[in-house]
C-alpha cells in the first residue's frame, strides 16, 4: 500500500509522490524562543518526529528542516523584562527546547536554522518581491506585501480575500495600501536589534522568515510543509504568497497540519492562560507517557488533555515495557532492522493512511499479545520480536531500559535493595514470616517484588 497523506492545500487525502525519487524535503515551523515549550509545541514535535521516522522506514532519504524564530517582539520584550541580552535569552530557550523535546524522544532534524542567521536570504526575497511589484515601501519606511497582487491568496485556508481582515502579527499601519497587507521588513526602533537592508536598518516580519529559510535549505519547491493548525492562517497562507510570488515555483506540495490541544474542551493557548509546559507535565509523568498520549489520537484531530488520559497512556506503555522486560530477562535480542514489507500489514496500512497512529498502536498491541503468547508456549519469537522492535522504533516508544522504567520516580532505591537482600537472607534461613513481612511492607509502599530464576526485581505499582 502506498503512503497517502491529507493535504490541507487540496482538502483531501492524496498519494504521496515526492519531487525526487527516494528523497523527501520537509520543513516544519518551529518555536519562537522566548519561553518554555507547552504541550501544544510538544504535539507538533512528536507528530512530525513520527512522520519523519515513518518516511525513513519507507526508505526515503529525508532532509528534515525545523526553524527557530529568534528575533520577535515577544523575545525583545522578555529580554528587557529579565534584563538580559536577547542572544542570552534565545540561547537559553533553545537549550531548554532541546532538553524538553529530547525527553519526548524526538530526534534532532537535519537542520535547525535560526532566523538571525538568514537575514541575507530574507532581504534577497523581499527585494525580489519589491522588484516584481508584490511588495512596496510604505511612507513609514516599512516594506509591506501587497496581498491583492497574488491571485492565489486564500487557497490554503479556504478564505475569500474580500471577506478577510488584516491577519498580521503587527499593528495595523495607516500607510498600508490595503488593510490585508502585512509587513515584510520593519524599520528599527531605538534599542531594538537591527540589520542592514536596502530600505534601511530593521528586522524581518515573522512570515518572511519561514519562506526564506525553507527555500534556502530545500529549494523553491519541496515536498512537505508542516506545523500546527493555528499556523494555517495567516502564517502559512502568507508563506505561500511570498515564496510563490518571489520564486515562481510551487513552494510546498503537501501541507500537513496537526490539530489543537484542548484543556477542558477549550483550545489551549498562552493567550487564554490555560496551558501547561512540557516541564510541568513531566514532573508527574515520564516524558514517554506524554508521547504515548499524543500518539493515541490522530494527529489531525483535537487532543483532549487530562490526567486520566495520561494514566491510560501509562497503562499501555507499562504493558509494552512488561514484554520488553520479559524478553530482556530471557537474554533474547532482536536481529536488527526489518524491511517495511515484513512488518505487520495492519501496522503498515495504518501508518500509510495519513500516519494513523491510533490504529498503528492497535496493531502494535496485537503483536505484543502474540509475542507474549509465543513466549508462554516456548515458541520461536524471532519474527514477532523483530516486528515488535521495528514498530516501537517507528513510533519512538519503549526506548528505555525496562527495569529502570518500572523503578523510576521518587523512591529510596537503596532502602528497597537492602530490604530485598534481607528478604533473600530470611528465605535462606527459612524465616518465611520475615520474608513475607518485607514483601508486604514494600507493597504498602507501592513496590511490587517479582521473583524469577535469575533473582528478585522490583517495580513501582
Amino acid at each position: 500500500m502506498s503512503l497517502h497523506v491529507y493535504n490541507t492545500l487540496n482538502r483531501r487525502k492524496e498519494m504521496f509522490e515526492p519531487l525526487q525519487p527516494n528523497k523527501v524535503g520537509m520543513y516544519v515551523c518551529g518555536v519562537t524562543v522566548y519561553d518554555y515549550c507547552h504541550i501544544g509545541h510538544g504535539r507538533v514535535m512528536v507528530v512530525f518526529d513520527v512522520i519523519n521516522r515513518w518516511l525513513v522506514q519507507l526508505g526515503y532519504d529525508v532532509n528534515y528542516v525545523r526553524n527557530f524564530t529568534d528575533v520577535d517582539d515577544k523575545i525583545i520584550k522578555r529580554a528587557l523584562e529579565r534584563g538580559i541580552e536577547i542572544n542570552q535569552l534565545t540561547d537559553e530557550m533553545i537549550a531548554a527546547f532541546h532538553e524538553d523535546i529530547g525527553s519526548l524522544g524526538c530526534a534532532i532534524p537535519n537542520y535547525e536554522p535560526r532566523a538571525t542567521a538568514h537575514m541575507p536570504d530574507m532581504v534577497e526575497m523581499i527585494a525580489e518581491l519589491v522588484k516584481k511589484e508584490h511588495a512596496y515601501v510604505a511612507p513609514s519606511g516599512d516594506v509591506l506585501y501587497a496581498v491583492r497582487s497574488f491571485d492565489g491568496y486564500g487557497k490554503l485556508s479556504g478564505k475569500n480575500i474580500d471577506d478577510l481582515e488584516s491577519g498580521s502579527r503587527v499593528d495595523v499601519d495607516d500607510s498600508k495600501r490595503d488593510p490585508l497587507d502585512f509587513v515584510l521588513w520593519k524599520m528599527a526602533k531605538p534599542g531594538e536589534p537591527a540589520w542592514d537592508s536596502p530600505w534601511g536598518e530593521g528586522r524581518p516580519g515573522w512570515h518572511i522568515e519561514c519562506s526564506a529559510m525553507s527555500c534556502s535549505h530545500l529549494g523553491a519547491s519541496f515536498d512537505i510543509h508542516g506545523g500546527g493548525m493555528d499556523l494555517k492562517f495567516p502564517h502559512h497562507e502568507n508563506e505561500i504568497a511570498q515564496a510563490c510570488a518571489a520564486n515562481g515555483g510551487d513552494f510546498a506540495r503537501y501541507w500537513l497540519h496537526n490539530g489543537f490541544v484542548n484543556i477542558n474542551a477549550e483550545k489551549m493557548s498562552k493567550s487564554l492562560d490555560n496551558f501547561f509546559t512540557i516541564r510541568e507535565v513531566t514532573k508527574n509523568y515520564h516524558p514517554e507517557i506524554l508521547r504515548m498520549f499524543i500518539l493515541g489520537t490522530h494527529y489531525r484531530s483535537a487532543l483532549d488533555f487530562s490526567d486520566s488520559a495520561l494514566d491510560v497512556a501509562k497503562a499501555g506503555l507499562d504493558r509494552l515495557y512488561e514484554t520488553k522486560k520479559r524478553i530482556t530477562h530471557l537474554g533474547i535480542k532482536a536481529q536488527g532492522s526489518v524491511p517495511t514489507a515484513e512488518l505487520s500489514a495492519e501496522f503498515c496500512a495504518a501508518m500509510n493512511d495519513d500516519f494513523n497512529t491510533p490504529e498503528a498502536l492497535a496493531a502494535l498491541f496485537d503483536v505484543n499479545r502474540a509475542l507474549n503468547k509465543a513466549l508462554n508456549e516456548d515458541a520461536d519469537i524471532t519474527e514477532l520480536l523483530a516486528q515488535f522492535d521495528a514498530m516501537l522504533s517507528s513510533l519512538g516508544l519503549v526506548q528505555h531500559d525496562a527495569d529502570s522504567w518500572f523503578q523510576s520516580g521518587d523512591v529510596d532505591v537503596s532502602r528497597i535493595e537492602a530490604l530485598i537482600t534481607e528478604r533473600n537472607e530470611a528465605k535462606k534461613a527459612r524465616d518465611f514470616a520475615r520474608a513475607d513481612g518485607i514483601r508486604n511492607e514494600l507493597i504498602a509502599d507501592g513496590i511490587l517484588l517479582e521473583d524469577s530464576p535469575s533473582g528478585t526485581t522490583w517495580k513501582k505499582v
